[in-house]
C-alpha cells in the first residue's frame, strides 16, 4: 500500500514510497502527518499545522519536545564527550549510575546501553550467567523489543514469519479485569496455576521472569495490587530473577518514580529506557552488589559499540534532575487523574467504549463491537479521526487493535490534557453517527 500524499508535501511522499522500508508488520503504515519540528507537547509541519501528541513520541518524551534544558545538555555533552571506547568510564556515566542507586538502593550496579530492546538482552543473558539456567518466562501480552532474547520474551506482535525463536521462552497470562480468562478465578488463582503449568513444561532451568508492571503494548494492563509480590515468591521459590521492565512506566510516568514501588518490592534486575532519556536512545540495567559479583566471578559479557557512552548518560542526569526538582512524579499523578476522569466521561457518554484502564499518565480506553463494527475498525477511525482534528494517539498492538493507549508528557498543562479529551469526543462522536 502507498503512502497517501493527503496535505503532506508530496515530494517526501514520494520519495518515502521509494525508498523506506516498512516494520510495522501485515497492514502497519506510516502516518499521514510529517512533522517539520516538535516543541513541548506540540508536533508542527512545514505549514505550521499542529498536532498535540498525546503519546510522547514513541512513549519516550516525558518532558515534551525540545525541552530548552535537555537541549543545552546535548550540545553542551556533544561538544565535550559524545562516544568513546567501550572500556573507558567518564564522570557523567558514573555520575548517572551513583544518582540511579540514590533512587534504587537495592540495585547499585548499572550498566547503560542504548534501546530497551538491548537493556532486555543484556538483562536476560545477564540472568542466564548468574542462575546457570536458561528459561525465561514473560506474560503473554508483553512487549521487549525485536530482537533476538527479546523478541523471544515477546508476545503481543511480531512472533509470526520471521523463523525460530530462542529456545526455552514461555509465557503465563497476565490478568485481564475487563476481560478475564477464567471469569470467578482470581487472579491470585490465575498465577498460581500458571506457575503449575509451568513447572510441568519446564526442564529445570527457569532462569528468570520478566515482566512490565502495566502491559502497554499488551493493552494497558495494570498487574493489580500484590501481583508482583506474589510473582516475585513464586521466582525465588523456584530460584529464578525477577527483571522488572520499566521501558514505558518510570521516572513518573505511572504516579510514581518506578511502577514496582507501588508494590512495596524490589526486583533482581531493573531496566529503564524510553523515559531514561526522554527521546534520545538511553537505556539501562541495574541490579544488586550480589549479582554484579556473580555476574562478575562467572564471565558476564555484554560489550557493544554504545555501552556506557557519556553523551546519552550527561542527557540521563538532566532528566532525573529536571523530573525530581519539577515534581512531576507529583505532576504526573494529578494530570493522571485529570485524564482518567475525561476518559471515564466518554465511557459514560460513548456506549462504543467498554473499558478505561491504566495509571498515571499512562492509561488505555478500550473500544466493543458497536452497530456491527468491531473494536478494531472503529478504533482505527477513531484514530485517524483525532489526527485530522489536531490530536497524534494509538492503538495498543496487534492483538489489543481495540485499545487506545494515552501517555502525553508529564510536562502537559491541564488545558492540554483537556484538548485531547475534547477531540477524542468530537472524533468518536463522528464515527458513531457513520456507522
Amino acid at each position: 500500500m502507498n503512502i497517501s500524499a493527503g496535505k503532506c508535501d508530496r515530494f517526501i511522499w514520494e520519495k518515502a514510497n521509494r525508498n523506506l522500508l516498512r516494520y510495522m508488520g501485515v497492514g502497519g503504515d506510516f502516518t499521514p502527518f510529517v512533522p517539520a519540528r516538535a516543541e513541548g507537547s506540540w508536533l508542527y509541519d512545514a505549514s505550521g499545522r499542529r498536532v498535540l501528541d498525546f503519546t510522547s513520541g514513541q512513549m519516550s518524551s516525558v518532558l515534551g519536545h525540545a525541552h530548552p534544558e535537555l537541549v543545552d545538555t546535548m550540545r553542551e555533552a556533544a561538544a565535550s564527550l559524545d562516544h568513546l571506547f567501550s572500556m573507558m568510564i567518564t564522570k557523567p556515566v558514573v555520575d548517572l549510575a551513583a544518582k540511579l542507586a540514590e533512587l534504587v538502593p537495592g540495585l547499585p550496579r548499572s550498566m547503560f546501553l542504548s534501546t530497551g530492546g538491548e537493556s532486555v538482552e543484556a538483562a536476560i543473558r545477564l540472568a542466564k550467567v548468574v542462575t546457570g539456567k536458561w528459561e525465561i518466562v514473560g506474560f503473554a501480552q508483553s512487549y521487549h523489543g525485536s530482537t533476538g532474547a527479546a523478541a523471544a520474551a515477546t508476545y503481543s506482535l511480531g512472533r509470526r514469519g520471521h523463523g525460530p525463536l530462542m529456545p526455552g521462552a514461555f509465557a503465563i497470562p497476565a490478568p485481564n479485569a475487563f476481560r478475564p480468562r477464567f471469569p470467578g478465578v482470581t487472579w491470585e488463582e490465575e498465577l498460581d496455576d500458571s506457575f503449575a503449568l509451568l513447572d510441568r513444561q519446564s526442564t529445570g532451568n527457569l532462569s528468570a521472569f520478566i515482566a512490565e508492571p502495566i502491559l502497554s503494548t499488551g493493552g494497558v494492563l495494570d498487574l493489580p495490587l500484590g501481583y508482583l509480590a506474589a510473582l516475585q515468591s513464586h521466582c525465588k521459590r523456584r530460584g529464578m530473577l525477577l527483571i522488572i521492565d520499566e521501558a514505558q512506566t518510570s521516572l513518573g510516568r505511572s504516579g510514581e518514580m518506578f511502577a514496582f514501588e507501588r508494590d512495596n518490592i524490589v526486583p533482581d534486575i531493573l531496566l529503564l529506557s524510553k523515559t531514561l532519556g526522554a527521546g534520545m536512545a538511553m537505556s539501562s540495567v541495574s541490579t544488586s552488589d550480589a549479582i554484579a559479583e556473580m555476574a562478575n566471578v562467572r564471565g558476564f559479557t555484554f560489550v557493544t559499540t554504545h555501552v556506557n557512552d557519556p553523551l546519552p548518560a550527561s542527557v540521563a542526569l538532566k532528566v532525573l534532575e529536571i523530573v525530581q526538582r519539577d515534581q512531576l512524579v507529583e505532576r504526573s499523578k494529578a494530570l493522571g487523574t485529570r485524564l482518567s476522569r475525561g476518559l471515564q466521561n466518554l465511557l459514560q457518554h460513548h456506549e462504543c467504549i467498554g473499558d478505561v484502564r491504566g495509571r498515571g499518565l499512562l492509561l488505555g480506553m478500550e473500544f466493543v463491537p458497536y452497530a456491527g463494527h468491531s473494536a478494531a475498525a472503529i478504533s482505527q477511525r477513531v484514530i485517524e479521526l483525532a489526527l485530522e482534528f489536531g490530536l497524534s494517539a494509538n492503538i495498543t498492538g496487534a492483538f489489543t487493535a481495540g485499545v487506545m493507549r494515552f501517555a502525553p508528557p508529564l510536562t502537559s498543562s491541564d488545558e492540554e490534557i483537556d484538548f485531547g479529551i475534547s477531540v477524542l469526543d468530537r472524533a468518536i462522536t463522528q464515527v458513531v453517527d457513520s456507522l
